[in-house]
């Protein structure tokens, strides 16, 4: 016998029995299965055996022709049923035992005559029909339909899961079908409060989505099960599609407002843009208090609201905001002043060989100074270097001629809320011979009247005269001013007084676009018709060459403002658009798409931008034209990156997607994508400092096309504003030294460290505030009208028009959390601050913050941290620790033993 027989052998004496015995044609396999079958039944203990027994003898029973044995079999049936599915841990035995039977059972319902036992026999076939939920019959739904209930909870929770689950599949074949489905909702509406009162929200919610009657939702919520109900619903809002988003919005509303919970309805009337809405949450109580801490959420966003309560109006106002900023600076001790070379640290550079006349003052450098001292001492209302008495002057006169502009209105930024102080302080300059400085000293009013309302309007009454004057510069800066000043205030008179300027074709393409892009900040989100047709008249009147002109991209930008976060409202202007054959309806058309559609998330939005992106072809220029006569025609790509930024931003996902979508339009990209993609990293992170996204940014700004690398720098600033980030500040350190010969990037290095301080590490960016639930129109309005300039910064801001930085002023705001008393002055308390923790869904009360520190008020909040009270000894009228909060004491405080 050869070695290689010997093995066989082995092998087949090891192997089990069945396998060694070779049935042909498969016959093995099937004998396997009826002897597991066999094994199964012998291992049944005696009470399932039992239990099977009795099932069957009770099938059986229902098959006799003596009709009296029914209903006792049937009653015993259910009973069987229900005392096993009432905990669902495994598959229940009665239903596992009775699934053989279920053919028989249903052939015997259609024999039976109409009637009770045929009702109480569908009431059984409906449980059973799970068994049997494969065939996409969907037997729950149809035999439960047949014999309807009152109890449906009775059969357990899985059951009730099951039955939504066909509901909402019958509800889509049948408006498919366009057949009726009322008796569905019926039963839908019977599932409901089941799921409120079994801790299945979201299933009650996620079942009224399907059948697409989310608003009958606010009857079956109670106290007990409001929050989490809402909970669920306003986090699904990113992920839903017009028109159910707004529809969820519209219900949680109603829920806060039913429930009394004032703050939140608020939040939610904010985010549908409702003015209505958040007048009938002050009309739903007379607490003066809760109407004083309304008014102070409807001022950081920059609502105009008039309020019959003089008190209440001055909390809307921001009138006390310097005061409170001042309280915090103080509690924190930063009040002392900084000069610009303590935010440079030149001792610190790495700086290359470089001659003497390099450490001469120069007035691109004096220039940068200027901003980054108004930037660093935001809001502080005092520095070192241009409101001394003595000296005031002699700084402003070290810029040149748009450089004095700058340095005046950086004045006001260091005076920034403070309404009174800033406009005794700008008298001075109003009176200059120096046309620039004047113009300065106009748009400081505006500054200094940023995110304030006061009864006088002392910034109307200034700046109107000069609207109108000879004098460009002093004629933009006040209409720069009016824009600022009046940002979301959807002002008549503003409208009245800047429309002719964009409606007479004779007044220069600059004039008419920051008239345009002023009234967009002021009816931002309004859709306001009469200044869309104003935009739109001009764009077809006017005539080629000014169309063509730089400044046209603002009057493109002040039309999509007004339809900021409208979704589908700008359909019409999109579609009207189309008819303009210049370059800048195209532009315009996508500016108009991407602001109307900002904060939603909206992917197909996105996936039509990155196409918009990767139209190489068409805007290649053909043998024998210049490569330059191209550049406007592909604006509206670096417009459609900015749009994918604007979109995505307001659902974390959908930010860390595009990212990565970024990384690939950097490297496959024309020119004027890959200027966009550093300002549209930095507006998705604006004050969150995220290593991998400000590493990325330092990457590009070493870029050998020089305004991709100025731009990089720039949103490096962005993504730090406001935050002192050490990293970030070695960075651009060390950026200083790389362009220290270089006066244009050097010039942009100065401006995002001045930005990474802004306000010495006290204010934001970020146009999100109230735990990120509700985007700010007015801040996104401000970043995205410095964005569309840097898209060709060389032409604006490295240019002339450095000037236009200040817009970002409506953005600023302090990221603080101070406490006040019943008084409105500030109180200290212990809170604990923490990276918040999303809880929807979550079981039980889930602690909604970790890693806690515990501070005394007031306190700073980083990006994505949230506040809670540490004890109960106060209240807090608002539902977010966030910005100004009311606390009055608890009467209900349990005292400790």
């Amino acid at each position: 016998m050869t070695q290689k027989d010997t093995e066989m052998e082995n092998v087949d004496a090891t192997a089990p029995p069945e396998a060694s015995s070779s049935a042909p044609n498969g016959t093995a396999p099937a004998q396997k299965k009826d002897e597991k079958d066999k094994k199964d039944e012998e291992e049944l203990s005696e009470e399932d055996q039992q239990l099977k027994s009795e099932l069957e003898m009770l099938v059986e029973r229902l098959k006799e022709e003596d009709t009296n044995l029914y209903k006792p079999s049937l009653e015993a049936l259910k009973n069987f049923i229900r005392t096993s599915t009432s905990s669902m841990t495994a598959v229940p035995k009665p239903l596992k035992f009775l699934r053989p039977h279920y053919p028989e059972l249903t052939a015997l319902y259609d024999k039976w005559p109409v009637g009770e036992l045929q009702n109480a026999l569908a009431d059984v076939l409906s449980v059973l029909g799970m068994t049997y939920a494969d065939n996409n019959k969907r037997d729950s739904l149809r035999y439960r339909l047949l014999a309807p209930s009152e109890e449906i909870g009775n059969w357990g929770h899985e059951y009730v899961r099951h039955l939504a689950l066909e509901i909402g599949e019958e509800h889509t074949a049948r408006v498919e079908q366009e057949q009726p489905f009322d008796e569905l909702m019926g039963l839908a509406l019977q599932i409901v409060p089941f799921f409120l009162k079994h801790n299945a929200e979201a299933d009650a919610v996620d079942l009224l989505l399907e059948l697409e009657a989310i608003e009958k939702l606010p009857p079956f919520v109670d106290k007990d099960t409001y929050a989490r109900v809402c909970l669920y619903m306003v986090s699904c809002v990113n992920l839903l599609p017009p028109p159910d988003d707004m529809a969820f919005l519209r219900t949680a509303y109603q829920i806060y407002l039913s429930q009394g919970k004032l703050t939140q309805a608020m939040a939610i009337a904010i985010r549908l843009d409702d003015h209505e809405s958040m007048r009938a949450v002050f009309s739903a109580t007379d607490d003066v208090l809760v109407h004083k801490q309304l008014a102070f959420i409807l001022a950081h966003q920059q609502i105009w609201l008039s309020l019959e309560n003089e008190e209440v109006q001055e909390c809307l106002s921001n009138s006390r905001l310097s005061e409170y900023f001042l309280f915090l600076a103080k509690e924190l001790n930063i009040m002392d002043p900084k000069v610009p070379e303590d935010i440079y640290k030149s001792h610190l550079e790495h700086t290359r060989a470089v001659p003497d006349a390099a450490h001469v003052d120069s007035a691109k450098q004096n220039l940068a100074s200027s901003f980054v001292n108004s930037f660093v001492n935001a809001g502080f209302g005092k520095d070192k270097l241009m409101i001394v008495d003595d000296e005031a002057s002699s700084w402003v006169y070290k810029n040149k001629d748009a450089g004095m502009l700058s340095a005046t209105a950086g004045i006001a930024q260091i005076l920034l809320w403070n309404v009174e102080q800033g406009l005794q302080d700008l008298d001075k300059y109003m009176y200059s011979s120096e046309e620039y400085i004047k113009a300065g000293s106009l748009l400081g009013i505006g500054i200094v009247n940023a995110s304030v309302h006061d009864e006088s309007d002392p910034a109307l009454a200034l700046l109107s005269e000069y609207v109108e004057n000879r004098s460009v510069p002093l004629r933009i800066s006040a209409i720069m001013g009016l824009g600022l000043s009046y940002a979301g205030s959807q002002r008549q008179d503003i409208f009245n007084l800047l429309q002719p300027l964009i409606a007479d074709t004779s007044f220069s393409m600059q004039i008419a676009s920051l008239a345009a892009l002023s009234l967009g900040l002021v009816f931002v989100g309004s859709c306001n018709a009469d200044i869309t047709e104003v935009i739109l008249q001009t764009l077809m009147e006017r005539d080629e060459t000014q169309l063509s002109d730089k400044w046209g991209r603002f009057m493109s930008l002040g039309l999509g403002l007004l339809y900021m976060g409208k979704q589908d409202a700008a359909d019409v202007i999109i579609e009207t658009l189309k008819a303009i054959e210049h370059p800048i309806g195209r532009n315009t058309n996508v500016l108009v798409d991407i602001c109307s559609y900002a904060g939603t998330g909206n992917v197909l939005k996105i996936q039509n931008l990155l196409h918009l992106c990767i139209e190489k072809a068409e805007a290649e220029p053909k043998e024998g034209e210049e490569a330059s006569s191209q550049k406007a025609d592909d604006l509206f790509q670096g417009y459609a990156v900015l749009g994918i930024a604007i979109i995505a931003m307001g659902e974390d996902i959908g930010s860390e997607m595009v990212l990565r979508q970024f990384g690939h339009l950097m490297h496959y990209g024309e020119g004027s994508i890959r200027r966009a993609v550093p300002l549209a990293m930095g507006l998705i992170s604006a004050s969150n400092p995220q290593m991998k996204v400000f590493d990325t940014l330092s990457r590009y700004s070493h870029d050998s096309d020089l305004d991709v690398a100025v731009n990089a720098i720039f949103a490096m600033g962005l993504v730090g504003a406001g935050t002192n980030n050490a990293r970030l500040a070695q960075l651009l350190r060390q950026l200083a030294s790389y362009y220290s010969k270089e006066a244009n990037s050097l010039f942009m290095v100065r401006i995002a460290q001045g930005l990474l301080h802004l306000g010495k590490g006290t204010m934001t960016l970020s146009p999100f505030n109230t735990e990120r639930q509700i985007l700010s129109s007015v801040s996104l309005a401000g970043i995205l009208a410095v964005l569309v300039s840097l898209i060709d910064a060389s032409s604006f801001v490295l240019d002339t028009a450095h000037y236009l930085l200040y817009f970002l002023t409506p953005s600023i705001h302090p990221r603080f959390l101070i406490t006040l008393d019943t008084d409105l002055k500030p109180i200290q308390v212990n809170v604990r601050v923490g990276q918040a923790v999303d809880t929807v869904g979550q079981a039980g009360k889930p602690k909604t913050i970790t890693g806690w520190v515990t501070h005394s008020t007031p306190v700073l909040l980083g990006h994505g941290e949230r506040a809670e009270l540490e004890d109960d000894e106060y209240v807090a009228l608002s539902s977010t620790l966030e910005g100004l909060v009311i606390l009055k004491k608890n009467e209900n405080k349990i005292e400790a033993e």
